[in-house]
């Protein structure tokens, strides 16, 4: 009993120390299911319009880590589906090899300086680079290890404060990693059981602070604020609870369920936490089938995107925006691949 009680105010000084600290916020995870389905879900939380479209890229582009005259360059190996941060980052996305990524805001983050000794890439393409160059978390993790460039950061558009993020990645056999730069320092998590990621603190204390709501059961007790804690909490007490459903559409409604019972309400406002930030679109890849699904909190349908429908090819495929409009609020209904249309290519920021 005492050991419990020594967790449970660990726990608590945590969970202070968090809300003190907490940035606009966010909540990915991984659901394994029945008959080797695997169905990842990420929402995006942010306190104004993100400006998010969706945007088929083909294979073939030659892109620059945007981080000066010492850049990663390298040309895309597969052709991915994104949705995009202000159109000037790869936020999320899913490739045709079905390897997803996603990134979240994680305010302890601090990256290594960047010098001549390795080329740099802009925290804007991070994700982007890994849709771009590998089918598997396996193959991703072996090359990140390397550390082959520099991890450039920049401002929040519109704001003053530096974009501090890590890296979450998930695969069609269900691996997971969890990439983030800790006092200049990559730090990877690889395995099946990193099935969920939300924000700070560092994983391996928001770990330690879900080992404490499992000793305690989620059928007994789970936490129900909207901070990064509790969200973690939640999801990786439901995301294993519900069903394994041999029928594809229910598993995916029960992802589902549980992306929008860890989302928070849109409008809401916390006086003394005014980094809490409500919920403005939800993204679901259902890896087996290549759909990638969109939800914002402003219309009144989820659409989806099919990506064996796509022409990802050098010869003849093409950059594509479907736009989603201010505050996402366009609406669009059931399968929306025929309506992307023809646009030039984002540029992603840099130095």
């Amino acid at each position: 009993m005492i050991a419990r009680l020594r967790t449970f105010f660990s726990a608590v000084l945590c969970l202070t120390l968090t809300a003190q600290t907490t940035a606009d916020a966010c909540t990915r995870l991984v659901y394994h299911g029945a008959n080797g389905q695997v169905v990842t879900a990420r929402s995006m939380d942010w306190k104004t319009d993100v400006r998010t479209n969706l945007w088929i890229l083909p294979r073939g582009i030659a892109r620059s880590g945007e981080a000066g005259p010492n850049s990663v360059k390298w040309t895309a190996k597969y052709g991915s589906v994104v949705a995009t941060g202000y159109d000037i980052s790869t936020t999320d996305g899913v490739n045709e090899a079905g390897l997803n990524a996603n990134l979240l805001w994680l305010v302890e983050s601090e990256y290594p300086k960047l010098d001549q000794s390795k080329p740099g890439l802009t925290i804007a393409a991070w994700a982007q680079y890994v849709l771009d160059n590998f089918a598997t978390v396996a193959e991703a993790v072996a090359a990140l290890e390397k550390e082959p460039f520099v991890i450039v950061t920049d401002a929040v558009p519109g704001e003053q404060r530096l974009a501090t993020l890590h890296l979450s990645m998930s695969d069609a056999s269900g691996d997971s990693a969890i990439v983030e730069y800790i006092k200049g320092k990559q730090v990877i998590h690889h395995g099946r059981q990193y099935q969920v990621m939300t924000n700070s603190p560092i994983y391996d204390e928001q770990l330690a602070l879900n080992s404490y709501w499992k000793q305690i059961g989620g059928t007994t007790f789970l936490p129900g604020t909207n901070r990064a804690a509790d969200r973690f909490a939640r999801a990786s007490f439901y995301v294993n609870a519900i069903p394994k459903d041999e029928n594809a559409n229910r598993a995916l409604a029960s992802v589902f369920s549980v992306i929008r019972n860890v989302s928070v309400p849109y409008g809401i406002t916390t006086p003394d936490q005014p980094n809490i930030s409500s919920t403005r679109w939800r993204t679901v890849v259902d890896h087996a089938r290549k759909l990638y699904f969109f939800e914002s909190a402003l219309t009144p349908n989820t659409f989806w995107v099919d990506l064996k429908k796509m022409d990802f090819s050098v010869e003849t495929g093409k950059v594509k925006k479907l736009d989603l409009g201010e505050d996402q609020n366009h609406t669009y209904s059931g399968d929306a691949t025929a309506q992307f249309k023809d646009a030039p290519p984002f540029k992603f920021l840099g130095l």
